[in-house]
């Protein structure tokens, strides 16, 4: 299975790096040599993903760049980098957003309690994003609508799109590994690529570092930087996270012509000094969150704190902590 492929691709890199667990990232950060670790990681990364790019450029017909994975797995930033090294090898990119295609919010559906379900494949109208794509494979001028949120209603504003020689549209959102959110686009034509966030990282060799805990800090201190949301709000909210996750994202996986993993093998060592003061602040009577807290914290006090000011500006991690070079896009 191409997920298991990429966690063992994770684990050879970290043997490349000599970090295999903690007490390997703690003993680098106390000698020093925590730039060294950073730079050539954050070096690793773009090679995979020029190499991701290349992949794309040398499949001729391909005319869309389909994005998709769980939450705070860094999906934002691996698009704009990806875009920039599509640049490079002589494609066009261009980015857009799969919300612009929401039905008006009288016409979504509805979950079981009465509430919204704007997660569900049903909520897009794949009508007419699949008559948009086919025109615009077709070489044709389209409006291109765009979703108001506040009004809960799409609108055109005037901007028309079509694709010029070499174009590729880079189209990030939760369904882009279901089929049947583009049944009307050729596999040619399509690329589809899940981003994950699959740590190697372990405590010891018997105790792994769940990679759904490495994406949950992840989304509580961005949550506290740019949501104005506090710990106990992202601790309360993460199980729908997660079962959004199970139905639309998870069985679509193994889908995907390329997995790109974004763990940063330094990371738990940046986020400690951003989640460790929130995760103190969930007070006991907040039950299930209180505990999910302190287990984190748990966790986090092993791992010795990294300053992140040598941490590139391009960085994924600039997604979750802040001074993304991309920040106008996350």
């Amino acid at each position: 299975m191409k997920v298991f492929q990429a966690m063992h691709e994770a684990e050879d890199l970290s043997a490349v790096l000599h970090i295999s667990d903690v007490g390997e990232m703690n003993d680098v950060i106390s000698r020093g040599q925590a730039t060294q670790m950073i730079l050539s990681h954050e070096a690793m990364m773009e090679k995979q993903i020029g190499d991701i790019a290349h992949e794309i450029a040398a499949r001729k017909g391909v005319r869309f760049v389909m994005i998709a994975g769980p939450s705070s797995s860094g999906k934002t930033s691996t698009a704009q980098r990806l875009s920039i090294q599509m640049a490079v090898n002589g494609l066009r990119p261009i980015a857009i957003s799969m919300d612009d295609y929401y039905k008006n919010r009288v016409d979504s559906p509805r979950k079981a309690d009465g509430s919204y379900d704007f997660e569900c494949l049903e909520a897009i109208d794949l009508e007419l994003f699949n008559e948009h794509l086919q025109r615009l494979l077709a070489g044709e001028k389209v409006k291109m609508p765009k979703y108001n949120f506040r009004t809960g209603c799409r609108e055109y504003r005037g901007n028309e799109l079509q694709l010029q020689e070499n174009s590729v549209l880079v189209i990030e959102g939760i369904h882009g590994l279901n089929e049947k959110l583009t049944p009307s686009v050729p596999a040619e034509h399509k690329i589809k690529i899940y981003v994950s966030a699959l740590t190697p990282m372990s405590f010891d060799e018997y105790n792994r570092i769940r990679t759904t805990d490495m994406r949950l800090l992840r989304r509580m201190v961005r949550d506290s930087q740019f949501r104005s949301h506090d710990a106990e709000t992202t601790l309360r909210t993460w199980s729908d996270v997660r079962e959004g996750e199970e139905k639309y994202i998870f069985p679509y996986q193994s889908s995907a012509d390329i997995i790109f993993n974004t763990t940063l093998i330094y990371e738990f060592a940046v986020l400690k000094k951003y989640a460790e003061p929130l995760l103190r602040a969930v007070p006991q009577s907040a039950g299930m969150a209180y505990t999910t807290a302190r287990r984190l914290l748990n966790i986090l006090s092993y791992v010795k704190p990294l300053e992140d000011e040598v941490i590139p500006n391009n960085s994924i991690l600039r997604e979750f902590i802040g001074g993304s070079v991309f920040k106008d896009a996350l």
